[in-house]
């Protein structure tokens, strides 16, 4: 009897501790979760934007009865601006040539100014030289360090040209002139955050020669116009899809 007393609180009392150790709280770590795969900024994607920057330019001209002249008109310039980049390491084929950290595109722009210069000829004569309309179609070629991209630009140049000439008998002509040329320059853009960035940017242009035959000044004018900018502005560039921009884990 005494023994089956004693087998019965051995039982009852290993009952109790386990059903006391199943209140404790647990001592297991929690369940580690990675977090999200983190983008990387990437220059690959479609982006617009906006500049704005001072033209420097040169009228080499000549006129049959006086022989040549020179002007340097100049004025602000500011327009906008639409591209693609694609960076190298997107690109397989490219990137054996360039790196990880090449950055190709093609970007145009498209700008208004107040670029002008009057000229004196004979005596009273005289010569507006304008160009309202300007712009470009250019491929870049640059190299990203981090989110800072140095890159150069060439391609395509056109303006529209407008020369009003008057003279000491009242006579007025204004004639205008669409010119394709070419352009090409450099500059740097930062990233300032995955989508907004800011460029700095310096390009020489040549958009070729025209002549103007003026019936009010009685001779033919023979222009080449040359200009000088230099410019800063930002873009901003929607998100690339997954599929196309690289992306890291952290754990």
């Amino acid at each position: 009897m005494i023994r089956k007393l004693l087998l019965s609180s051995v039982a009852l009392a290993a009952l109790s501790g386990t059903a006391f150790a199943a209140d404790l709280p647990s001592r297991r770590a929690p369940p580690v979760y990675a977090p999200p795969p983190i983008p990387v900024f990437s220059w690959t994607g479609f982006y617009i934007g906006g500049q704005v920057g001072y033209g420097f330019g040169r009228d080499n001209a000549g006129i049959v009865a006086t022989g040549p002249f020179s002007s340097s008109p100049n004025g602000i310039i500011g327009g906008g601006h639409v591209g693609y980049n694609f960076s190298t390491q997107s690109l397989p084929l490219f990137g054996g040539v360039f790196g990880t950290g090449g950055v190709i595109g093609v970007e145009g722009d498209v700008d208004g100014s107040d670029y002008r210069r009057t000229v004196a000829l004979a005596g009273p004569d005289a010569a507006v030289i304008r160009n309202n309309i300007q712009g470009s179609i250019r491929g870049r070629l640059g190299f990203a360090v981090d989110r800072a991209l140095f890159y150069a630009t060439g391609g395509a140049a056109f303006a529209d040209f407008r020369t009003n000439y008057t003279t000491f008998l009242g006579g007025n002509d204004s004639l205008s002139h669409t010119r394709v040329g070419w352009t090409v320059g450099g500059g740097v853009e930062y990233a300032v955050t995955n989508n907004w960035s800011l460029r700095a940017e310096y390009r020489y242009s040549d958009f070729g020669s025209f002549t103007d035959l003026s019936p009010a000044f009685f001779s033919a004018v023979r222009h080449h116009e040359t200009e000088q900018r230099a410019q800063v502005g930002f873009s901003y560039k929607f998100d690339t899809p997954a599929v196309l921009a690289p992306v890291v884990a952290r754990y």
